[in-house]
């Protein structure tokens, strides 16, 4: 096995998050919903949420279809999600955008750090971030009454 730069990307930590996401299965009982589309990288995730009247997530479901590195950010997420305050699950996104773009220090979200080795491979950035996009947008959404139909 190679030592390049994918060897020091996937790194088995890393690629043991992606097993995670079964955990967390899409369902119609969510009322925050989302689907987002990478342009660069053809990534898709489509989010469901859920969060009570103080404004706690309460649980979530994922459909992720992309690479290691957005699968593991999807996990990250949903693994330390249901519990946080709807808001500030939300303020993650400029925050992993400003680190990305070296801006900004590494977010600070539980489990996050096992995306650091992805920083210097742009080509993963919009794979990363993906994730973090969708929960924005679905939290900023107003609620649905039923979940929308899957593609």
């Amino acid at each position: 096995m190679s030592a390049g730069p994918a060897g020091k990307l996937y790194t088995p930590d890393l690629l043991s998050l992606a097993t995670q996401l079964a955990r967390f299965p899409l369902s119609d009982e969510f009322s925050f919903w989302a689907q987002e589309r990478s342009r660069t990288c053809g990534s898709t995730i489509e989010l469901g949420v859920a969060h009570d009247r103080l404004g706690l997530v309460s649980g979530v479901g994922l459909k992720v279809s992309a690479c290691a590195i957005g699968q593991a950010s999807a996990a990250i997420m949903a693994m330390h999600l249901v519990g946080t305050k709807a808001d500030q699950a939300i303020t993650m996104e400029p925050a992993i955008a400003a680190w990305l773009v070296g801006e900004g220090t590494l977010p600070d979200w539980p489990g996050f750090d096992a995306l650091a080795p992805a920083l210097p491979h742009k080509g993963r950035h919009d794979a990363l971030i993906l994730p973090w996009t969708a929960l924005s947008r679905a939290l900023s959404n107003p609620p649905l009454s039923k979940a929308p139909e899957s593609s």
